[in-house]
């Protein structure tokens, strides 16, 4: 037998595994790099988060990216190269991580690599039924399993589509395991470039748990900032404070089918972009908005758009609470948009309540789908409603 599927197989019969969740985002600020401590698997699955670091990506590589990112249109050469330029660039941050914590590779037992989106196309976005549901991150896996001598686990989503799914999002299956609860009804809210959220109802409940998209998250804020400033963020949201809302932009925002479709849905700044915003300032004659006034538009925008989702889908719910991570959480004009449209009776909260780095939470969730993979079964999840939910992720061998 190969070394390596021996060493492949004694890590699955383990009760405990260390595995290195790795997460890039859509705004490419940096790797997250979450070492995990993940004991048993399904219903008994317990984590601890023992280190976690975000490692800044060079101007160069969001460059590079950008390029191809969300775009119909590309170079296939350039495709092909970033596919192992990003792998390689994770690869290096991971050893760089590693070597900052005083920990040898060979202490780890696999690495749960997300890979980075560059184009998402379900069906229910492209309209075009003749081709299916597809989405792509690149950072292929064996470049990273090579350069770190770890084996390693990736495109997650693939198999998410295969069996039936739109390959987004993926947090239902971790939450799930993780963050049940007897009293609360939960909602996981995440703000990253879209913003989604995982439903928990609580233990005894008739419905059943789900994740969705919900909409813009940071991804149009951060587009725009950087085409009219070149910074990669509003930070602290210093613009948005500084504008005043523009009620006819804001409902020609809000006013697209997609927010109409029923839940789970699923989406991308493929849709959600500064080609739509341009679309909406058009149709209301809106060219002369001052930057500050868009920015505290766009913030509005993805505000209403969660509140909306979650006023929804908390309709006759007691004891509901939301739980917030993702960039979004440091954008403290979108937050307070946010507590003030929602009901009183409604706590919203940051993850560190559940007693996790809200930061850490996408790549700890993909050592989850990692862990699963190794020794999990379909039946753990079972209480998921239309989720696929299957072992995912491809696995790569370091030789």
């Amino acid at each position: 037998m190969n070394p390596l599927i021996q060493r492949l197989y004694q890590i699955a019969k383990k009760d405990n595994r260390r595995i290195i969740g790795l997460m890039s985002g859509t705004s490419l600020d940096g790797l997250d790099i979450a070492l995990c401590h993940i004991t048993n698997s399904g219903s008994n699955t317990s984590l601890y988060l023992e280190k976690f670091i975000t490692l800044p990506y060079e101007d160069i590589f969001r460059q590079e990216i950008r390029q191809i990112f969300a775009k119909r249109e590309i170079d296939q050469q350039t495709l092909s190269g970033l596919n192992v330029y990003v792998a390689q660039t994770h690869a290096q941050l991971v050893n760089q991580a590693l070597k900052q914590w005083q920990i040898n590779p060979d202490q780890i037992d696999i690495i749960a690599s997300h890979g980075q989106t560059v184009y998402h196309a379900p069906q229910r976005l492209t309209k075009d039924l003749h081709l299916p549901n597809s989405t792509l991150q690149i950072g292929d896996g064996d470049h990273i399993a090579v350069m770190t001598g770890i084996i390693t686990l990736s495109d997650f989503r693939q198999k998410h589509i295969a069996t039936g799914g739109e390959g987004a999002p993926l947090a239902a299956y971790g939450d799930y395991l993780l963050f049940r609860d007897k009293i609360e009804n939960r909602f996981l809210l995440n703000i990253g470039g879209i913003s989604n959220f995982t439903f928990l109802p609580k233990s005894g409940s008739a419905r059943k748990a789900y994740a969705t998209d919900i909409g813009p998250g940071n991804t149009m804020m951060n587009q725009y900032m950087f085409e009219n400033s070149g910074l990669e963020m509003d930070k602290d949201a210093t613009m948005a404070k500084m504008g005043t809302v523009n009620q006819s932009l804001l409902a020609t925002l809000l006013s697209h089918s997609f927010f109409k479709e029923s839940f789970p849905k699923t989406t991308g700044p493929e849709l959600f972009s500064l080609s739509y915003l341009k679309q909406a300032l058009k149709s209301v004659n809106c060219k002369e908005l001052s930057c500050h006034d868009i920015m505290a538009t766009l913030n509005k925008f993805s505000a209403e758009s969660i509140i909306k989702a979650i006023k929804e889908q908390a309709k006759s719910l007691d004891d509901v609470a939301i739980y917030v991570s993702g960039g979004g959480l440091h954008n403290p004009l979108l937050m307070q948009h946010i507590k003030d449209g929602l009901s009183e009776e409604i706590k919203v909260t940051s993850f560190y309540d559940l007693n996790l780095n809200p930061d850490a939470k996408e790549a700890c969730l993909f050592a989850i789908l990692a862990n699963e993979t190794l020794s999990g079964e379909k039946e753990n999840v079972r209480n998921l409603s239309d989720s696929p939910a299957v072992c995912m992720g491809k696995i790569s061998l370091p030789y």
